[in-house]
């Protein structure tokens, strides 16, 4: 018995690294799995139906039930297709996991038209893209409880310098799990967002004094270790859950804040002008932001 018996899932990206331990650790809690990658390299280029056919062969050489799928997740037309054809092959459609996605770094001065637009096509389009004939799919078989997951970044959330457009996409994957949230809720969907940390294809170039071992064979870096909090998020306990972001990943488990207002100034009359502005500005804003530990400030003497 699995937590996660007689529920169906879709996921992205599931060809390798944290896609396919994924879909492998929701197959082994019971989940039939719809496994799809396009099996194309980091950079988004070429085309291998092997990866999704490979774990889709091993979920069901373990005794599991998983069917690989080579969709395009940019095409529109055929997340449509995608999303009809997992339902009727998995005889039902209770998870979607967006977790495809291609790295073309770059400093933003010289970041090329064209790997700003690939990377933004598959992260954020084609996260909306799947999401938008999912909820459609949820709306008109409502009574379910339905799940949204969707991967965003610690790259995004901090703003990793390296990476615009994977940072810019990462952010607008949470505001659109956000939104869906709030729209879909009544028809018994939760979305929700993990940040994952673990060693993978797309960390393999990070390398330098101080940075982390992203190496195999650092288990704490292990793909798996993502896989329990998705898990949790795909069953039905999950229920009281919706509009979060969750990091996993290194041995922790965490539940970042949403955005809250930390300081505010307000104006008595309900306008500025600049002067009074600029001083109330510095006034309340800028310790909180130059020593947001309060033991950096430095000491009055």
């Amino acid at each position: 018995m699995g937590v996660l018996d007689g529920r169906t899932a879709l996921v992205t990206g599931a060809g390798r690294g944290i896609g396919a331990a994924i879909a492998e650790g929701l197959a082994a809690e019971g989940a039939i799995v719809m496994v799809s990658d396009a099996g194309v390299a980091v950079d988004g280029s070429g085309h291998d139906t092997g990866p999704a056919e490979t774990v889709a062969t091993a979920i069901n050489e373990r005794g599991g039930k998983a069917f690989p799928d080579c969709t395009d997740i940019t095409d529109f037309a055929a997340c449509a297709d995608l999303i009809n054809r997992a339902a009727s092959t998995l005889g039902g459609f209770d998870i979607m996991v967006n977790a495809a996605g291609i790295l073309r770094d770059g400093m933003v001065f010289k970041m090329p038209e064209q790997d700003w637009d690939s990377v933004i096509a598959v992260h954020l389009k084609g996260t909306f893209n799947l999401t938008r004939h999912a909820s459609a799919w949820w709306r008109e078989n409502r009574g379910g409880q339905y799940r949204l997951i969707n991967f965003t970044s610690m790259s995004g959330l901090q703003g990793a310098p390296s990476q615009p457009n994977y940072a810019a996409a990462k952010m607008g994957i949470v505001g659109l799990t956000f939104s869906c949230a709030n729209a879909l809720k009544g028809y018994g969907v939760r979305s929700n967002a993990i940040a994952p940390i673990a060693g993978t294809r797309m960390t393999q170039g990070i390398k330098g004094g101080g940075s982390m071992d992203y190496s195999a064979a650092n288990q704490r870096l292990s793909p798996a270790n993502v896989v329990p909090p998705v898990v949790y998020l795909a069953s039905e306990q999950s229920d009281w859950l919706n509009r979060r972001v969750i990091f996993a990943g290194n041995g922790r488990i965490s539940l970042m804040s949403n955005p809250v207002v930390e300081r505010e100034i307000v104006s008595s009359s309900g306008t500025w002008d600049i002067p009074t502005a600029f001083a109330e500005i510095e006034t309340s804003f800028k310790e909180a932001v130059l020593y947001p530990n309060i033991f950096d400030k430095p000491s009055a003497s």
